[in-house]
Parts: C-alpha cells; structure tokens; sequence
C-alpha cells in the first residue's frame, strides 16, 4: 500500500520490532500525530476469542475518566418523563415514530448515538437496515437500551464508549485525542483494558489478549507489551 511522506516521516519513529510499554507508546503515538487537525486516539486488541461462539461475543461500555475529546450527538427515541428526562439531561434530539420516515426515507443521520427505552424498541427496531450496518442500533450490553435515559445520556456526553468484537476478533475503540496528556491518554487505556478484562469470558482458553496496538487517525501503529499492560 502506497504511503504518503508525512506518513513515512512518523512511521521513522516506531520500531516495529520493539513491543513498547504503555509511556513509550503513548508518547510515540502523540509524537507521530502530526496532521493538521486533532488525530483521535485507538486502541486495537487482536483477541483469542471466537465471536462465532455466543459466550465469546464480547461487547458493553465504559466511561473513560478524561472523556474522547469528541462532541457526540444523541439521538433518543422516548416518550413522556422519559423523553423530557432525555432533554433536560443534554440529549440533541427526542422523538419517537415521527423520526421513522426521517431517517428513513429522507436519510437523516446527523447524530452519533441512539438511546432508546424498552418499550420503544418495536419502533427503532423498523430502523435496523438502516442504523444497523452503520452501528447506531441501541443495545441493552451497551447500555443504550434503557428507562434510565437520563442517565444513559450523561454517561455518553461524560466519554462513553462500546466495545465489541468484531468478525476478525479484534476490538477497535477510541481512547482520546492526539491533543491529550499523557496522562489522561493513561487513565483512559487503563479504564478500557479494566473493562476489558472485567467481560473476558468464562468459556476462553487460551490468551485473551493475542495483541495490543496503539495508534492515531493518521499515524503509524505502535505495538505495546500484552504482559506488561495486563500484568
């Protein structure tokens, strides 16, 4: 794959033989994060797990401590105390069935989360090809099916962020921006690999975590140690 010059100029600085320690990482990856706007941070976990097995299909959320460095706009599907709950606590949209042919039919999509209660379900669930393939569907793990929507929508403005497997077997989540401290790059790792560690399932044999590569939006990938993070 043909790389650009910026690109190989900060690859100059990760040695691809070498696994880093968390510090040496995150310094690297904010080194080598030289675009002209605030790269994001991920994570990158090759997993020994099989999301073919139901018991292995790893997936929730956590709030990380210094947030994503990200406006996230949300979406809530709620009628009642809930749908004001929804307002007062920060939400960019409420709505219910009259939403449907928006997104729908006219291919409205200008939100990042959808929070939706139980019983509104049947309605969102008229939506699934659509918010399906782009992730958006709520979800019970991930904590955005739920009455408590107040909540739901503090916690995501706050730096909520879902994890899951995908058909490779590898998480792929978002831990900050380029522009953080090292240290709040730190607490939002180490908040992540905890959750992560928290959902290994019962049923594993084997390592959990096979691999664990640091990156930004534009930059190299920097390979961290497995032992010495989860150790």
């Amino acid at each position: 794959m043909k790389t650009g010059k910026r690109y190989n100029e900060a690859a100059k600085l990760v040695d691809r033989s070498i696994q880093y320690d968390l510090n040496d990482a995150i310094d690297l990856v904010k080194k080598a994060a030289s675009a002209k706007f605030d790269e994001t941070v991920e994570l990158h976990i090759r997993t020994g797990c099989d999301s073919r097995h139901a018991d292995q299909q790893v997936r929730g959320a956590v709030v990380l401590p210094h947030g994503t460095g990200k406006k996230v706009r949300i979406l809530v599907f709620a009628k009642g105390p809930q749908a004001d709950a929804a307002q007062a606590a920060g939400a960019d949209y409420v709505g219910a069935e009259e939403l449907v042919p928006k997104i729908q039919n006219e291919g409205w999509l200008d939100f990042d989360v959808v929070v939706a209660t139980p019983n509104m379900m049947g309605v969102v669930g008229r939506l699934g090809k659509v918010l399906g393939p782009k992730g958006l569907m709520p979800s019970p793990k991930a904590g955005t099916v739920t009455m408590d929507v107040e909540k739901a929508v503090a916690d995501i403005k706050a730096g909520k962020v879902e994890y899951k497997l995908d058909k490779s077997n590898i998480f792929h989540v978002t831990v900050g921006k380029a522009s953080f401290a090292q240290e709040q790059l730190a607490d939002n790792f180490q908040a992540l690999i905890n959750a992560l560690l928290r959902a290994k399932p019962a049923t594993l044999k084997g390592a959990y975590f096979k691999s664990i590569t640091l990156t930004s939006t534009m930059g190299p990938g920097v390979k961290l140690n497995v032992n010495k993070v989860v150790g």
